[in-house]
């Protein structure tokens, strides 16, 4: 048999009139007779990373026992249960960097931005904010500078004003951002989905150009339908499945964002930005879904998404708990029917969680899935929302980081001892980024 090092590029992209078509990891991008990890095709590491604030109900999310992860999880993981064996539940982790300093007061539901820096934010309600590099932008200088785009911070609520006092002498940017890319460098979570799509596919068209064409109902891939047809031609029978598969995705997002923008306008009171879903239930999975697209087309390597931010009141219809709102029932008074409703919520949560991790795990690449070939970090800043305390705080990480994570365990930690800065020092080594300490760090978790 007659073997050739001729192949596509893994940089490849399509492009037509103002859209540009990154292409998912395709057979023909891997030379003849190479091994994959020899390529530019290699299967690159991905990094996503999620806050949810309110903790998470007593007794509804840690596993009875330590060491392997039972076939049926605690109520609030219930959803990973498919996903259990790249999946690491961690419990008895303290969030020190969201307590206030010594000697200082009022920090606790302000400081989300503390998730993934482990940093005790600057007590201010002005522009001097001080807070400390996230661990994904970290990650991100590390293995997005190849990207179309560094990194994905995503929201699915609206953050309003981004420098006023948000409570008790704290600005409102460490509520609105959980990304920071300097100690003095928040960055905005982008909440409409519209605005994310264009930065992945509509490279090179113009603002008018984009209305237009969403006012036609016109799809991206129209103008890219000839590009398209060549490349099916040059590519096994495995690969255009792949291809045709990854543009109906494409072309199903937009017909979302095209529902939304048409329910978005409809009365003139409504302030919701054109291409935000009007639930949340649909807003997150489509948020996911293009954070999953990019991913798969390499169009970015790292995300993060912030579920909520603190004090929400929002209620979630498609939850069991219907009519709950968030923050009044995290402070259930140990009323067991309220922690109840809580747990429902948590759920809920983690069910939007493991819409992410599927997807992943349904898309090959190389010699894995995207699943294998990331790490997904989930948590909060606080254990028992009652009690407003930020010890036993419930935190997962899922997926198979290169092979770097091993899953179906539950680790342990001595309560009120081991502090979360230690979880996120023991996630950057995955990504071969070893620093001795990292916010308020004492040193790693080695069973990770």
């Amino acid at each position: 048999m007659f073997l050739t090092k001729k192949h596509i590029s893994r940089r490849t992209v399509l492009r037509g009139a103002g859209a540009t078509l990154a292409l998912p990891l395709l057979d023909a991008m891997v030379p003849a007779a190479t091994l994959l990890a020899q390529t530019a095709a290699a299967p690159k590491q991905r990094f996503v990373g999620c806050f949810v604030p309110h903790g998470m109900a007593p007794g509804y999310w840690v596993p009875e026992k330590e060491g392997a992860l039972p076939a049926e999880l605690p109520f609030n993981w219930k959803y990973l249960e498919p996903f259990r064996n790249q999946t690491v539940i961690l419990s008895g982790l303290h969030s020190r960097s969201a307590e206030p300093p010594p000697g200082v007061t009022g920090a606790d539901h302000w400081v989300a931005a503390a998730f993934m820096s482990a940093n005790k934010p600057k007590k201010t309600a002005g522009a001097d904010v001080y807070n400390g590099t996230t661990i994904d932008q970290l990650i991100a200088q590390k293995i997005g500078t190849e990207s179309l785009i560094p990194s994905l911070q995503l929201a699915v609520e609206d953050p309003g004003a981004n420098s006023s006092n948000c409570g008790e002498g704290y600005s409102c940017t460490y509520t609105n951002t959980i990304s920071w890319a300097s100690p003095t460098s928040p960055l905005p979570m982008e909440l409409n989905p519209q605005v994310v799509f264009e930065r992945m596919f509509g490279d090179g068209s113009t603002i008018e150009e984009r209305a237009a064409r969403r006012k036609r109902d016109a799809s991206i891939l129209d103008s890219l339908s000839g590009s398209l047809s060549r490349m099916r031609t040059r590519v096994s029978t495995s690969d255009r499945q792949r291809l045709d598969d990854y543009t109906t995705n494409v072309r199903e997002i937009e017909r979302r964002l095209q529902i939304a923008m048409k329910a978005s306008t409809v009365a003139p009171e409504d302030f919701t930005p054109t291409g935000v879903p009007q639930t949340f239930d649909e807003h997150i999975k489509i948020q996911f879904d293009l954070l999953a697209l990019a991913f798969q087309a390499d169009i970015t390597r790292v995300g993060t998404l912030l579920f909520a931010r603190d004090l929400t009141g929002r209620t979630y219809p498609e939850s069991a708990a219907p009519t709950a709102g968030f923050h009044g029932v995290s402070h259930h008074g140990e009323n067991p029917r309220q922690i109840g409703e809580l747990a429902k919520i948590n759920q809920y949560h983690v069910k939007m969680l493991a819409h992410l991790v599927e997807n992943l795990s349904k898309k090959q690449e190389g010699d894995g899935t995207l699943l294998d070939h990331s790490l997904v970090l989930y948590g909060s800043n606080m254990g028992n929302s009652n009690q407003h305390v930020h010890y036993d705080v419930p935190h997962v990480v899922i997926g198979g980081a290169n092979g770097r994570v091993k899953g179906g365990r539950h680790l342990v930690y001595p309560t009120k001892t081991v502090p979360t800065g230690n979880l996120l020092l023991s996630v950057l080594d995955k990504f071969d980024i070893h620093q001795d300490t990292i916010g308020d760090s004492t040193g790693r978790l080695e069973a990770l």
